[in-house]
């Protein structure tokens, strides 16, 4: 399990446990250092967010700011559409960086304090001198982590959350800053829901870390619960009861509803609710859903009669999400129930996406089949 009552530089000093009881989601918290000269050479350079800006695999946006005219260009981006590095007022934003580049997740992964189910991606953004995308809010919690340049960011508790007309981005028609303060490489900055904030390049050359968080709606996770647990109710091999009324009497008002019909339909939804896997088993899948853009590279011509995979030293892919509840382990959109040694084993992967031989060898071969399915899958990768 991850120690959380250690004081991390990360959080300035604080615990993990100390920092989710101040400050997620209650007030900003400001860390001078919280990433050292070391650390900040495994982050993102310019050359790679450009590249990556290039590939039409990646989601990126161009934009462009020339006093209050804004402009914003969906990628792919190829190098030579970008401004001038010496030209004034413009950002290029990286989405996902963490599910193309090895060193780009393992910095999302310092942040696994908060459970997977939360942690969503590592956006880059590089800006020139005076570039960023105006004053706005996020309705996640967010890290901004400083890595080259310096960027000036201004905050505020934003009671008017009103956004300016016709602009292609989200910015707030009244910013009303509260606290201001000049980030330098290694410097970061958390942010709560919906707490105003404006951050500007001093210089260029600025690049900026992201670090947001998975905040599904209400409304959003009953509309996929919902759909995902009618699919379920589906059984082409048994067809479900069907509606009977032997007995009704005869009605003088043909077109009003029969609360018979509406009662054999409210029971139907209840049977599904009251199964204790079935709500559990439809967020799992939905949570470890991979994004639209998330692509494995599948072993292409493996033969499952003839050939084999060692199992030794089992990796879980950068773009894989595991997760798992009492009874299931949930990866990549499916789920399987799991008990006893091998639950522990799955488990074990899911927390530190690493198995060493040792924990392999307690691997029943049931377990062990499975973990093949997933090395041809591309889903995990042996180490």
């Amino acid at each position: 399990m991850t120690d959380i009552s250690t004081p991390l530089a990360l959080l300035g000093g604080l615990s993990a446990q100390t920092f989710m009881q101040r400050h997620w989601q209650r007030k900003p918290l400001l860390v001078r250092q919280a990433f050292d000269a070391e650390a900040l050479k495994a982050t993102p350079s310019r050359a790679q967010l450009f590249a990556l800006a290039a590939d039409e695999d990646v989601e990126s946006r161009l934009i462009r700011q020339d006093g209050g005219d804004w402009q914003m260009r969906h990628g792919p981006v190829a190098r030579r559409a970008l401004p001038a590095l010496n030209q004034p007022g413009w950002t290029l934003l990286v989405q996902g960086v963490d599910l193309h580049d090895d060193a780009a997740h393992r910095l999302l992964s310092r942040f696994r304090f908060l459970p997977d189910a939360r942690l969503d991606d590592l956006m880059v953004s590089y800006a020139s001198d005076g570039g960023g995308v105006g004053p706005h809010f996020d309705s996640y919690d967010v890290f901004l982590l400083q890595t080259s340049g310096q960027r000036r960011w201004r905050i505020g508790r934003q009671k008017n959350l009103e956004l300016q007309e016709g602009m292609p981005l989200k910015i707030l028609a009244d910013f009303q800053p509260e606290q201001e303060y000049l980030l330098e490489p290694g410097d970061m900055l958390y942010l709560p829901p919906r707490y105003a904030h404006e951050g500007v390049a001093v210089g260029g050359d600025c690049i900026t870390c992201s670090i947001g968080f998975r905040a599904p709606r209400q409304d959003e996770l009953a509309q996929e619960m919902l759909q995902r647990l009618a699919e379920d109710a589906v059984d082409e091999d048994a067809p479900g009861k069907l509606y009977g009324d032997a007995g009704a009497a005869a009605s003088g008002q043909p077109a009003a509803m029969p609360q018979a019909l509406v009662d054999f339909a409210a029971t139907a939804v209840e049977r599904l609710l009251k199964d204790r896997d079935a709500l559990p088993r439809a967020m799992g899948e939905y949570l470890t859903e991979p994004k639209a853009n998330v692509w494995f590279d599948e072993i292409e011509g493996f033969d499952e009669e003839e050939d084999d995979i060692p199992l030794t030293r089992l990796r879980l892919d950068r773009r894989t999400r595991m997760l798992y509840d009492e009874r299931h382990i949930f990866i990549n959109g499916e789920s399987y129930r799991a008990a006893g040694r091998d639950a522990r084993l799955m488990r074990q992967l899911a927390d530190k996406r690493l198995l060493d031989d040792a924990a392999l060898a307690g691997a029943s071969e049931d377990a062990r089949e499975l973990l093949r399915s997933w090395c041809i899958a591309g889903w995990a990768h042996n180490d």
